[in-house]
């Protein structure tokens, strides 16, 4: 990782787009994915207040219900508005019932923010569906979901100001450090992964990346934008498994609220300016130059996104019989 990306990344100016300058989203339809805790969870706070219809996609309907019985307990105006979607990512049968229900109650979808994910699993960690864990709910369960979606997407697009219907995608700064050359190595995925559970997950965060720029490609003709975002670096659980007395350095040095991430994803689906490419801490849009990992946008010009998503529907479609 570049010296000056990491510094802005992890030390960003203030964010620009905040609760106190959103404007109001009444009428407009989202989907979080999940959105019971985390950055999730603040990203809701922070549009809750607009007016917009709300879906909490995760899979606990009991902590769904307690984060949407918190979250309307301090303003009930739009409390109808919230509601909870079930969705697994681990499995692609919860991802296709998920996409349905939602098909059958809404129709049209203004920004559907992929935020759910894995952190570190250990190596061998499968799906329901025997994919290898961290492409499996990072990746390929919140491909089938959007594509799903897409539908819902046209719809809002059709009438919806030009570049206002997203779909994000969530990365991470270990994209840009531990991700192999390119981004992925499709011989790794077709074995089931590597043997360095860390690889693994910074394999599936480029792959986020990757699948974004090429959803835009598939999909930016119809208006809908695709756009990846890296939250920032902050103090969630996905740390639980590192040693406490590193985690008591790092937490005091290099980790921010979880609440700032929901700023950049905020930025990611409603600010101005975002046409694609990849949103930083608190929310910018990092110019191609600025971004150290070359490697993974000549990769993707050069067919590796077509590729990935390829091979992302061949797992999909070999589950069919199982879903």
């Amino acid at each position: 990782m570049a010296l000056s990306s990491m510094l802005t990344q992890y030390f960003p100016p203030p964010p620009t787009l905040t609760e106190s300058s959103l404007p109001s989203q009444k009428g407009k339809i989202f989907i979080i994915t999940g959105g019971n805790a985390g950055v999730g969870l603040e990203l809701i706070k922070l549009l809750y207040p607009t007016g917009a219809t709300i879906y909490m996609a995760s899979r606990s309907s009991e902590r769904a219900s307690a984060a949407i019985k918190t979250i309307t307990s301090s303003n009930s105006e739009n409390a109808k508005n919230l509601k909870f979607l079930q969705l697994d990512l681990n499995d692609l049968h919860s991802v296709r019932a998920a996409a349905k229900k939602f098909q059958n109650l809404e129709g049209k979808l203004d920004v559907l923010w992929n935020n759910a994910g894995i952190g570190t699993v250990p190596v061998g960690t499968k799906t329901e569906q025997g994919i290898e864990a961290n492409m499996g709910v990072n990746v390929i369960g919140p491909l089938l979901f959007s594509t799903l979606l897409v539908p819902q997407l046209r719809a809002a697009a059709a009438s919806a100001p030009a570049g206002s219907v997203r779909v994000v995608w969530t990365s991470s700064w270990m994209m840009e450090g531990g991700a192999p050359k390119g981004g992925y190595t499709l011989s790794e995925l077709e074995k089931g992964g590597s043997k360095d559970a860390t690889v693994n997950y910074s394999t599936s965060k480029a792959a986020n990346f990757i699948v974004s720029n090429e959803f835009q490609k598939r999909y930016g003709k119809e208006g809908i934008v695709s756009v990846c975002q890296n939250p920032g670096n902050l103090n969630t659980t996905i740390y639980d498994s590192v040693n406490r007395v590193v985690m008591v350095f790092v937490r005091w040095f290099l980790l921010h609220p979880v609440k700032m991430g929901a700023y950049t994803e905020v930025f990611a689906g409603l600010g101005e300016g975002v046409g694609g490419g990849y949103v930083i801490p608190w929310g910018r849009v990092q110019e191609r130059r600025k971004n150290p990992r070359g490697d993974i946008w000549e990769a993707m010009e050069n067919g590796k996104g077509e590729v990935l998503w390829e091979w992302c529907f061949k797992k999909i479609d070999a589950c069919k019989e199982k879903v």
